[in-house]
Parts: structure tokens; sequence; C-alpha cells
């Protein structure tokens, strides 16, 4: 936790999708004054403000005054507008919420630089539950790194420093961790239903896998025949998805890696 006292942070809002959206209200709700929500389509902008009850801007030129600029674009807008949004303000602290974008993108910009990175998926038709979040922060300076402690404290317990080189990998493994799965989920009901079965089937035991490794090393709490080796098993489900040569590919590729962790592992 900061030591960090400031009563009450004014934030302007850089973006209206679904990290800015939760972001933004999380931090109203927080007592934080959220000066601002800029987007570059209005509606998406309007949007936003009308659910904090702020001013919307599409004109970058015009973002009002605040302490903390949060930056939640996508990571291939950043260095066509960091440098005009950083001439709003020489005395505000910019951040940027990416996971895999160094802080050195503000490097030349701005004198107050940093990054705000909540680990977490957002999608804006589901409510986060920030006090669970994990808060990754990197500040150019000492006092800027307290500040952001503060800012993500307003919202989470779980928040702790990160050079640019950890947010990486953190940023990698959640591809894995996040992405990758819920694309496994999707070919898992793309094979269900094609055979008429509902995907709500798979929900106990998604959820029994989630929760096994809350007390057990991934490692060990992998299951299943690439775990056991069961080369018959493994053959006639390659097999079952002959007409779909890119998903036993992939059928392939995951259980020869989940055998060789199990070597490696013994």
């Amino acid at each position: 936790m900061s030591g960090y006292s400031e009563p009450c942070l004014s934030i302007a809002l850089i973006g209206a999708g679904n990290v800015a959206t939760h972001l933004g209200m999380a931090f109203h709700e927080s007592g934080c004054k959220i000066k601002m929500v800029y987007s570059r389509t209005k509606e998406s902008a309007k949007s936003l403000a009308e659910k904090i009850g702020c001013p919307y801007t599409t004109d970058i030129e015009s973002i009002d005054n605040a302490d903390i600029y949060i930056v939640s674009l996508k990571d291939s807008v950043l260095e066509h507008i960091l440098p005009q949004l950083a001439k709003c303000n020489n005395q505000a602290l910019f951040v940027h919420t990416a996971g895999s974008v160094s802080i050195d993108i503000w490097k030349g910009l701005t004198g107050r630089y940093g990054v705000l990175y909540p680990m977490q998926t957002f999608s804006k038709q589901r409510k986060v539950d920030f006090n669970k979040v994990h808060f990754f922060v990197e500040a150019n300076t000492n006092k800027d790194t307290e500040l952001l402690i503060h800012a993500a404290s307003l919202l989470s317990k779980h928040v702790f420093k990160a050079s640019s080189e950890q947010r990486k990998y953190l940023h990698i493994s959640a591809v894995f961790a996040c992405n990758f799965t819920n694309h496994m989920y999707s070919i898992c009901e793309q094979l269900l239903s094609s055979h008429g079965l509902p995907f709500s089937a798979m929900l106990p035991l998604i959820e029994e896998t989630a929760e096994k490794v809350h007390y057990l090393s991934p490692i060990l709490a992998q299951t299943g025949p690439a775990q056991r080796n069961d080369i018959n098993i493994m053959e006639s489900h390659i097999n079952m998805l002959k007409d779909k040569p890119e998903i036993a590919e992939l059928y392939q590729l995951i259980s020869k890696n989940i055998h060789r962790f199990q070597e490696n592992d013994k």
C-alpha cells in the first residue's frame, strides 16, 4: 500500500473501450473526479461519459486538465496519439494501460509518465470485481510510482510494481491463460454444437479446472490422455478430427507439449 495521501484524484480518460469503461466507472465510484472522456468517435465518448456523469470530447486539444491522464487505446495508435496528448498539460502524470508497451514510449514527450496495468480481461457486458484484480504499476519517478500505487489501491488491495520487461511476460502469460484458453472453449463449443450437444455440459468441468489451480501447480493439476500418454485415445481423437485438419494439428501440438512438460517435471 502507498503512503501517498492525496484525498481526491482528478482523471482524464483517453479512450472509451472495455478497459477505459471499467476503469473509469470504478475510479468514479471510488470518489475520484473524472474530468472528461476522450474518444475518436462521438458515440463511444458520449456513452461512457453519460455513465460517469462527465463531459466528453472528440478533440484531443480540448481535454480538461487533470491529475492523471489514463490512456486505454489500441497499442497500434499510441505512437500517433501520445505526442498530441502530452501537450495538454505539462504538469500532469500520463499513463497507459497496455501490457506489452514499454514505459519508454513516453520518453521525450512529457516529464511525468508511467503505466497502470490491470491484469484482467474486460468485456463491457460484465461487471468486474476490482477487489480481485492485480494491478502492476511503473513510473519514471519514485513519487509518481507512489501516486500510481495510491490510485490503484483505491480499486484493489493487489497492487505491485513491475518493470516494462516484467510486464511483457505478464502479458504473454495472460494470452496463454486467458485468450488461448477461451479459444479452446470456442473449439469445444463448435465440436459439441455440431453433434447436438450443449456447451453448458462443460461448465462444471471448466469451473473445477480453474478452481484446482488455486491450490495446485498447473503441472500437478494436469489430467487427460496426453498427461497419461494414452496413445490409443489420442490417435482416436485425431482420427475424429480428420475433417478439421487445423484443429487436429492443434490437438497434436498441445498433446505433445503436455507430455513434454510432464516428462520434464519428472
